[in-house]
């Protein structure tokens, strides 16, 4: 019989997605991993595998949180408008919240790692397309409610954009973009919604 695991699997996929941000996953070596998520290596083999599949399992625990607390968000609020002001405003604050922001720097590491993993770029595109439709279901739903008059036929483009602007805002966050330019960046982002 197996000894039980002496830590939360949740709580290291957490720290997992902070320290590969951090470093990206090149630079992440298996000393400095092991150090920051307080585990032994055994463990490490034993539950998530490699550092390869630790990392997969990471961006995929990390991006499907995101992607809950944005489908969750949008599907709650009254006015779609506000709803995506919240959504694209968290962002921002996250990024530059020196606990939270390497979090979201794994993405950067995963761009880095999907050209030659096609399990990452699936799952990447995947999620993109989920994230896509879920801000075209809002905007529709805005869009019946008299919030945007743009024509439905350009909604999905808009989606399309919104989502990739939002991505976008993590790579100017790790380029060193000040909170200022991050939030006139939202705002004009947000502008398209006129």
């Amino acid at each position: 019989m197996g000894r039980a695991k002496e830590f939360d699997t949740e709580s290291v996929l957490r720290k997992a997605t902070a320290v590969f941000g951090a470093y990206g996953y090149e630079g992440t070596s298996l000393t400095v991993l092991l150090n920051e998520l307080g585990i032994a290596r055994q463990s490490l083999y034993d539950t998530y595998g490699t550092k390869h599949d630790l990392f997969v399992s990471a961006l995929k625990f990390y991006i499907q949180q995101k992607t809950e607390a944005g489908i969750r968000l949008l599907n709650e609020c009254t006015n779609v408008r506000q709803g995506m002001e919240q959504l694209f405003n968290e962002a921002v604050n996250v990024l530059t919240d020196e606990e939270r922001r390497n979090e979201c720097f794994i993405i950067n590491s995963a761009v880095e790692q999907a050209p030659q993993n096609h399990e990452i770029a699936d799952f990447i595109q995947a999620n993109n397309k989920r994230m896509e439709d879920i801000f075209l279901d809002a905007l529709i739903r805005g869009h019946k409610n008299g919030e945007f008059n743009h024509a439905e036929d350009d909604l999905p483009g808009i989606a399309r954009f919104l989502n990739y602007s939002r991505l976008s805002l993590t790579f100017t966050a790790k380029s060193g973009a000040s909170t200022e330019v991050l939030r006139e960046l939202v705002r004009t982002t947000l502008r398209v919604m006129n």
